[in-house]
């Protein structure tokens, strides 16, 4: 049967072109993303930066370290601790390192450090002196020698005179003298060290064991880093891990998008051909053939085009991986200092995986090809059987009955689940292919709705356009499948961002009672000063929200966990911050109180023992349980957030004050510490545009890579069927039909398919939209359902050109002497 298959290949090329097509671009795009993911994996990390001219670097060991009766749990310090200051002097001729907010009023974000500390990257001057008096700096961009300027700290605001600028590095710089650094930043945060690493290790032996016979509950060590583990101190290592797992994340979805939709072109493209060939079968069954050789002919072909495809696509694979790195790095989705891997493993995967796909595609193809009858050879040029069968009947119910539940069960029992992509896509692509599997039963009914207006047209037009797609819905459906993905992908997952990124806008700014809101440019957060400067305002009342982290042992004290929590002045937080309260009152919140959410699993009055962000041991009492969409995630007084900044100030006028005295006492507050007044709804509405322009740029570049499979999908669907119909072409011209006349009816029938798609996947967009409407709803009550219409009809527009545009090229070609068949 091979013989055959290598056989029917060469007759009927032109039906399996757009099945190689789709399984090379499958295997090439798998290849390449297997090799983004070996990228953002083996790439190293970038070397250090911040002290790559140091050679060993001492800093503590900022871990919190908690035993109990089960063993000893530890999680990272949300606030550093630094070094005992002892330790300085342990060390000959170690450089005292601070680091800490300073930054230039309307400059970037930036951090201040002493100047001795410059040698450690190193920075260089490129112009001017070093600092010398306490009033002087030296910084490394926004600003020229001899220029008096202002920079904020977490103290406050003071003037400074630029003495010099120093060369770029790891992040903008202020570089004041040691002993003004040592006044606005007492911690010391590393020893920068240029001596034997054995020497350094032995000088920190003495402090590691007082440490440990001092307080056995909290680690206070201190860390020796040399090499590559200097990079652990760099600022942007955070940063680089995100990326990573950003990177990861999106490389994840697309492959399994890739793997879906190349099942799906695969599979519609051999049914649709076993649909063609019935009567070929018919005669290999009448000839002898048994009901095996048939299904092992159909599984001969289609592994005959899976091995040359996937071949071609995992050879010419890894050549994308540079370009869709570029892209990911250009949206900011991966670091942009991966480096491409020449690993040969993805290509192996990558065809195994073509082969794989190629044999899931082709077994309902297959099943059906042998259950063809000798006799069918006569009838099926009579009449098309059923196009739906019991078996597609139970597949397509199952898939959808499974999406339905799937939904109805994350919307019960976690809505908030339920927002996330790796819950909600799964789901979408069930939904798709439960719709594609049921869809000839609705293309009669579909086709004949959309074609009733055109049968007030002139002309047969109205009548033939209809007729033609509903004559035969096993062929319609084919050809509206890939539609029904594009589409139906493009809707639901960019209307789905668009509602759940409304959700947590308006979980974020729902809550927020003031007028008012002052926010900090950068990342550090409202200086002191200017803190002191909005709650002197009058006719205000000023809130500020400090966040902070608290670490609880739970899992019956053999973990520990780190939990936000927010630090508020229980005075004002009701005229700032609509705060939803199921037990007890945030009137009791005092120092040695706490209110939770349920998820902390505590009960109103229950004494519980914490470690604050710098590790530090509090017993609190629960005084509230937080209700259900509460902004945060437990709220404690301002004596718990230590030395962190507000990160905002909430602002309400008192009645009867002057909304526009208000609008310029803010203003003039918050000039020149880096801070910006900014009026509730346009602080809502910059959220919600970031938010959606975040997760936006992410599902249109997936879907972007995405969209080629269901362009070549469509286009082939449409060739292959272009033969069948060239008897039916050719007798409207034989009956008096121009050329023109072909042409337009050939139009009118390939948009009417596109529609038919359309509306598919308008079904599957509902359900899935309703689905996390469901969910939302018990998250924030009510959200509206949003379709970014914009690229949506984009892709639709695009599938109506090529759609078009495959059927005419043929149709073009044919004369009035053809007849049917």
């Amino acid at each position: 049967m091979l013989r055959i298959a290598w056989s029917t290949l060469r007759v009927r090329w032109l039906s399996f072109a757009g099945t190689f097509v789709a399984l090379a671009l499958g295997a090439a795009l798998m290849a390449a993303l297997g090799q983004v993911l070996a990228s953002s994996i083996s790439s190293p990390d970038r070397a250090p930066q911040r002290y790559a001219a140091t050679p060993v670097v001492v800093v503590a060991d900022e871990r919190l370290g908690v035993k109990s009766p089960f063993g000893e749990s530890s999680a990272p310090l949300a606030q550093p601790r630094g070094l005992a200051p002892e330790l300085a002097g342990r060390i000959s001729g170690a450089v005292v390192d601070r680091i800490f907010p300073a930054q230039l009023a309307g400059g970037p974000p930036a951090v201040g450090r002493p100047w001795s500390a410059a040698r450690t990257a190193p920075q260089r001057l490129s112009s001017g002196r070093a600092p010398a008096g306490g009033d002087e700096i030296v910084v490394t961009a926004g600003a020229r020698v001899g220029q008096r300027v202002q920079v904020v700290t977490a103290a406050g605001i003071r003037p400074y005179r630029v003495v010099g600028v120093a060369s770029p590095g790891p992040q903008p710089t202020v570089f004041f003298t040691d002993e003004r650094a040592a006044r606005l930043s007492p911690r010391i945060d590393a020893l920068a060290v240029w001596r034997p690493v054995t020497e350094v290790r032995a000088a920190m032996q003495a402090p590691q064991a007082a440490a440990r016979t001092g307080v056995p509950a909290v680690s206070s060590t201190v860390k020796v880093l040399t090499g590559q583990d200097r990079a652990l101190l760099d600022p942007y290592r955070e940063a680089d891990e995100r990326a990573r797992n950003n990177a990861n994340t999106i490389v994840g979805i697309a492959a399994g998008f890739a793997g879906f939709i190349a099942i799906f072109v695969v599979s519609s493209t051999f049914a649709f051909a076993v649909g063609q060939r019935q009567r070929e079968f018919a005669l290999l069954r009448t000839i002898g053939a048994t009901t095996g050789q048939v299904r092992r002919m159909v599984y001969g072909e289609a592994l005959l085009v899976a091995i040359t495809a996937s071949a071609l696509g995992a050879l010419t694979g890894p050549l994308a991986a540079r370009p869709i790195l570029h892209l990911l790095s250009s949206l900011e989705m991966a670091p942009a200092w991966l480096v491409p891997a020449t690993s040969r493993a993805p290509s192996y995967v990558a065809f195994g995986a073509g082969l794989l796909v190629a044999v899931l595609g082709v077994v309902v193809a297959a099943w059906r090809a042998g259950r063809v009858r000798p006799a069918e050879a006569l009838r099926e040029a009579a009449v098309e059987p059923g196009a739906m069968t019991p078996g597609r009947w139970i597949a397509g119910g199952g898939l959808l009955a499974t999406a339905v539940i799937s939904m109805l069960v994350n919307a019960v029992t976690d809505p908030a689940g339920a927002t996330n992509n790796k819950t909600f896509m799964p789901i979408v692509m069930l939904l798709i292919a439960a719709v594609g599997l049921l869809a000839p039963a609705f293309v009669r009914p579909v086709a004949n709705l959309l074609a009733a207006p055109l049968g007030r047209l002139r002309g047969a037009g109205g009548l033939v356009v209809p007729a033609g797609a509903v004559a035969s819905t096993r062929r319609t459906a084919a050809t509206a499948a890939p539609v029904l993905v594009t589409v139906a992908l493009a809707a639901t997952l960019l209307g789905g961002a668009a509602m759940t990124d409304a959700t947590k806008a308006a979980t974020q700014t729902a809550p927020v009672r003031a007028d008012y809101l002052v926010l900090p440019s950068g990342v550090a957060g409202l200086d002191r000063s200017l803190v002191e400067r909005l709650r002197a305002l009058p006719d205000t009342d000023v809130t500020t929200v400090t966040p902070t982290s608290l670490y609880t042992l739970e899992g019956g004290g053999t973990q520990l966990i780190k939990r936000p929590a927010e630090a508020v002045n229980p005075a004002t937080i009701a005229t700032a911050l609509s705060v939803p309260v199921a037990a007890g009152s945030l009137k009791e919140l005092r120092d040695d109180t706490i209110a939770v959410s349920p998820t902390w699993e505590l009960d109103l009055g229950q004494r519980v023992k914490l470690w604050r962000a710098d590790g530090s041991q509090v017993s609190l009492t629960v005084v509230a349980l937080l209700g259900a969409g509460s902004a945060a995630d437990a709220y404690v007084t301002p004596a718990h957030a230590l030395s962190a900044l507000p990160s905002a100030a909430y602002v309400k006028p008192r009645p009867g004050a002057s909304a526009a005295e208000v609008e310029a006492a803010l203003e003039r507050a918050a000039k020149g510490h880096n801070a910006r007044s900014v009026s509730k709804a346009a602080w809502a509405a910059t959220v919600a545009d970031r938010r959606a322009s975040a997760s936006r740029l992410g599902l249109l570049a997936m879907l972007g890579i995405m969209l080629s499979y269901t362009v070549i999908a469509l286009v082939n669907t449409l060739l292959m069927a272009a033969p069948d119909r060239a008897g039916e072409h050719g007798a409207l011209r034989l009956l008096g039909a121009t050329r023109a006349q072909l042409l337009r009816y050939v139009v009118g029938e390939a948009l009417l398919i596109v529609a038919v798609g359309v509306i598919l996947a308008a079904v599957a967009t509902a359900l899935g939209l309703l689905g996390l409407y469901a969910a939302l709803l018990q998250l924030t009550g009510p959200v509206a359902v949003e379709v970014p219409w914009q690229p949506v009809i984009g892709v639709i527009a695009l599938c109506c050109v090529l759609a078009v545009l495959a059927a005419v090229l043929p149709a073009g070609r044919v004369k009035a002497v053809a007849i049917p068949r």
